[in-house]
């Protein structure tokens, strides 16, 4: 994705665009009226699990996401499905619009429309249609220095799906990751805005560490991650350590490395080294992640209530990290094990 972008010939300047691909926002902002402004967002995904069900409720969460982590609210959404009908049943397709269907309820979203397309490999999303008032925008180049960093979900998410492929994830490690993956971001976000939060973003294809570093990087900061604060999904250091971990998660590593620097001094390295705790718990902080939680930058004064309010509403959140002023090294993260 990074890589897609930065193919993309610079927006033409124009005020009304308030947001755009430049810093790796989740979604576009546009300004079309005084006093409200637009969030417009796209993304689909394939099955990571079996169940078609299933499937559709995390697709559309995972959509619906990217409007809350820019601070707005998701208002209207077409669907985006790729389906070979050739070799499944319709009724699959049914499964999937139905449960994509009842998330959009579930977070006040109406479905207007959609496209479809016939293809060999079964795909389903969302383009979302959010607004957002000018002075509740959150972006990837809002953070503070002094903020602490609050996560709403567990991570590992990359690691489980590939267990599960597998035939190798346990019964309630698969449940516990399928239901995170279709919890909304709808309560953590609204929760955020009650705490004074000035940036965020959902974690996903980059990684926690690689959204991470988007913000770090839009918001001219730098940043301290404490791995051992970190939520997790249960059997996610097991099947990590067992290097269960998908493409994706291993290129985010790859990438990322220039950018992160141990406390210690020493670097990052690009590959795993070892399976040690600290190594296995910064892979799983690069794991590409689906529908995952979102990344609060909070006032450290409010961080602690907005933990606890997180918590109160059945989120695995908790305090990861803080926002520091730029280092002059080029590696803008600090990994703490």
């Amino acid at each position: 994705m990074a890589h897609v972008l930065e193919q993309l010939s610079p927006g033409e300047s124009r005020q009304n665009i308030l947001v755009d691909q430049s810093h790796y926002d989740d979604a576009a902002i546009v300004r079309v009226a005084p006093g409200r402004d637009l969030v417009l967002t796209a993304d689909v995904i394939a099955p990571l699990v079996d169940d078609p069900e299933s499937f559709g409720a995390i697709a559309a969460a995972n959509s619906l996401s990217d409007v809350w982590a820019m601070g707005g609210e998701p208002r209207f959404a077409l669907n985006l499905v790729f389906f070979p009908d050739d070799s499944l049943p319709i009724e699959v397709l049914d499964a999937i619009l139905a449960a994509g269907a009842r998330t959009c309820a579930e977070a006040g979203v109406a479905i207007v429309g959609g496209h479809s397309v016939r293809d060999a490999e079964v795909k389903y999303g969302l383009s979302v249609t959010g607004d957002v008032a000018p002075d509740e925008l959150w972006s990837n180049r809002t953070a503070k220095p002094g903020q602490v960093l609050v996560l709403s979900k567990a991570i590992g998410s990359g690691v489980i799906g590939q267990a599960i492929k597998k035939g190798l994830c346990g019964e309630v490690a698969a449940t516990t990751a399928i239901r995170s993956m279709m919890k909304l971001n709808q309560s953590a976000a609204r929760i955020g805005h009650k705490h004074g939060v000035t940036a965020a973003t959902d974690v996903t294809g980059f990684g926690l560490l690689g959204h991470l570093r988007n913000i770090t990087r839009g918001s001219g900061v730098g940043a301290v991650l404490d791995l051992g604060t970190l939520p997790l999904l249960p059997e996610a250091m097991q099947h990590m350590r067992a290097k269960q971990w998908p493409g994706g998660s291993k290129a985010n590593r790859k990438v990322l490395s220039s950018d992160i620097r141990w406390e210690d001094g020493s670097p990052f390295a690009a590959e795993m080294p070892d399976v040690s705790d600290r190594e296995v718990l910064a892979s799983l902080s690069c794991d590409a992640q689906t529908s995952g939680g979102l990344l609060l930058c909070v006032p450290a004064e409010r961080a602690q209530a907005c933990v606890d309010d997180l918590l109160a509403a059945g989120l695995a959140a908790a305090a990861i990290g803080s926002m520091r002023p730029a280092a002059d090294s080029p590696a803008s993260i600090t990994l703490r094990p």
